[in-house]
C-alpha cells in the first residue's frame, strides 16, 4: 500500500517526501484557505516540491456545481505547474462529477472521486474511468458505521470486475486505520503527517535506542581506559 498525505501545509509536505515514503498529496480548497494562499500558488508550489510522486490533488471549487463548471475549473487545474501530469482532478460523487469524471479520462487527465461512502458509489466512480476513488473512513466511524469494510468491500468488488481504479483510504485518523485498510486492500491511505509520525513510533523502539545508546556509552569507556 502507497502512502499519499493529506494537507497543504507546504512544511509537512517536505518532511513526509524527505523521510522517502510519499506516493502522492492530496489537498482541497479547505485545507488550501487554512493556509492564507491562493490555491492554483500552492498546488504550484507542491508539485515542485514533490517532482517524484504519482499524484497531486487539486480539487474543483464547491461552487462547480454542473459538470460544464467542473470541466471549466479542471481545464484551468490541469495548467498548473505547466501542465503537470501528476495534476490529479478532484470530483464531488455527483452525476455531475461522474459527468466530468468521464470526460476528463477521456482526455488522458488523472482524476479522484471523492466523498464515498458506499459501494455503488464507487462502482460508479469506477465504470465513469476514476482512475482514484476516496471513501471516508473517518467519517463513516462517526456514524457507527465501519469505514474499514466498506474499502474491503470496494476492493473486492474492484478484483471480481478487474477494474483498474484505484482505492485512497481518506479520512484517516490514527495507525489502525492504516494497518486494517492496508489488510482490506487499499492501494493507497492518504494521511496528515502526525499519523506518519504515529506510524514510526513505539515504546519498546525507544527503550531499545535508548539502550543502545547506553551499553555504546560503556563500551566506549572501555576502550578508553585500554
Amino acid at each position: 500500500m502507497k502512502f499519499f498525505i493529506d494537507t497543504a501545509n507546504l512544511d509537512d509536505v517536505k518532511k513526509a517526501y524527505k523521510i522517502g515514503v510519499l506516493s502522492g498529496v492530496t489537498t482541497n480548497p479547505s485545507l488550501i484557505a487554512k493556509e492564507g494562499i491562493k490555491f492554483e500558488d500552492r498546488i504550484a508550489e507542491i508539485c515542485q516540491t514533490v517532482p517524484a510522486v504519482e499524484s497531486v490533488s487539486a480539487e474543483v471549487t464547491p461552487d462547480a456545481i454542473t459538470a460544464e463548471e467542473m470541466i471549466a475549473q479542471a481545464d484551468e487545474l490541469i495548467k498548473i505547474n505547466g501542465g503537470d501530469e501528476k495534476v490529479t482532478i478532484k470530483l464531488p460523487m455527483t452525476l455531475d462529477g461522474l459527468e466530468a469524471c468521464r470526460y476528463l479520462t477521456n482526455k488522458g487527465v488523472k482524476t479522484n472521486v471523492t466523498l464515498i461512502f458506499t459501494v455503488n458509489q464507487a462502482l460508479l466512480a469506477a465504470r465513469a474511468g476514476a482512475t482514484y476513488v476516496s471513501p471516508f473512513l473517518g467519517r463513516l466511524d462517526d456514524i457507527s458505521e465501519d469505514g474499514v469494510q466498506l474499502v474491503e468491500k470496494i476492493a473486492e468488488l474492484f478484483r471480481i470486475q478487474n477494474f483498474d481504479t484505484q482505492i485512497i483510504a481518506a479520512s484517516v485518523r490514527h495507525p489502525d486505520h492504516v494497518t486494517r485498510v492496508a489488510m482490506a486492500g487499499a492501494h493507497i491511505a492518504t494521511v496528515p503527517y502526525k499519523v506518519i509520525e504515529q506510524l514510526s513510533k513505539h515504546p519498546l523502539t525507544d527503550q531499545g535506542i535508548e539502550k543502545f545508546a547506553a551499553d555504546w556509552e560503556k563500551a566506549s569507556k572501555i576502550e578508553v581506559l585500554k
